[in-house]
């Protein structure tokens, strides 16, 4: 089946069965590596993605169920402000230790921000409560979300 997506702002064109997860359409027939694979079931959060107005488990997601919808990837994350204003909090914030959720914290961190542009941290607990981080970043990333949203208010 062809499907019409629309990725990072760009319209691509991909075959695969509707039931096809996202993640597996990014991964293997476009080449979008960013977005991982953690658990499969949508519990750790790795394969977070933007569709529509919303984070969405990519790993759970079927690409047929994403017509008309736009989807933002990591890959398309510093097309805006608030992404590379939480890119260089996470930098300045020695956030990543392997680095392998990071993508996922990123992409839910930001629609955190979208949304809520001065989090508190009870904001930060629950945008966040669905990304596992195995090396414990938990503090720093907490931190690179503050320091993200001062620098977006300045």
């Amino acid at each position: 089946m062809t499907t019409q997506l629309e990725i990072n702002g760009r319209r691509v064109r991909v075959e695969a069965d509707a039931e096809t997860p996202l993640l597996w359409v990014l991964r293997e027939e476009l080449g979008m590596t960013g977005t991982k694979y953690g658990c499969g079931v949508g519990l750790c959060g790795a394969c977070t993605v933007h569709v529509g107005n919303g984070p969405a488990r990519s790993c759970i997601t079927p690409v047929g169920a994403l017509a008309r919808q736009q989807v933002r990837t990591i890959e398309g994350l510093e097309q805006d402000r608030i992404g590379r204003a939480l890119q260089a909090a996470w930098v300045a914030n020695d956030v990543p230790q392997c680095g392998y959720c990071q993508c996922g914290q990123l992409m839910s961190a930001a629609m955190l921000l979208r949304t809520t542009p001065r989090p508190s941290d009870a904001d930060i607990t629950e945008a966040m409560a669905g990304n596992v981080c195995r090396c414990g970043t938990y503090d720093r990333i907490r931190a690179a979300i503050h320091e993200a949203a001062r620098a977006l208010s300045a």
